[in-house]
């Protein structure tokens, strides 16, 4: 836990080197709405939460335009990284949460009164068809 902690602190420090108290407070708000079921998804929660604060820093700083046009450059590509993992991190929990099954949800269906539909799996490559 105290590991953790550090962690989320180190996530969430300022430019200046101070730690952003709304900042750890928003990343534990993060993990506690991902109502983690387990201890692999409470350590990618934490993850995920520490990866948005950070990322939400970096980008706040390329805001301000300071340092030239060389820093904005950086931070922006630190940024988007971030953002990138962040997607993957989302990824791997609805993984790990539905076990990477699939679901297609079909809204609307039309077939004309002349017309023939199969429903259900086609095989086209059997012999004999």
């Amino acid at each position: 836990m105290n590991a953790t902690l550090v962690q989320i602190q180190n996530a969430s420090r300022m430019p200046s080197g101070g730690v952003s108290e709304t900042s750890v407070n928003a990343v534990l708000a993060f993990i506690e709405a991902a109502e983690p079921k387990n201890e692999i998804e409470g350590a990618l929660a934490i993850q995920m939460a520490c990866t948005h604060a950070v990322a939400m820093a970096v980008l706040s700083r390329v805001g301000g335009g300071h340092g030239g046009d060389r820093h904005v450059a950086v931070m922006a590509a630190a940024g988007a990284r971030l953002l990138r993992a962040f997607a993957t991190q989302i990824e791997a929990m609805r993984r790990l949460r539905n076990g990477g099954a699939q679901v297609i949800r079909v809204e609307r269906i039309e077939v004309s009164d002349t017309a023939q539909a199969i429903i259900g799996n086609i095989n086209l490559n059997q012999k004999g068809s």
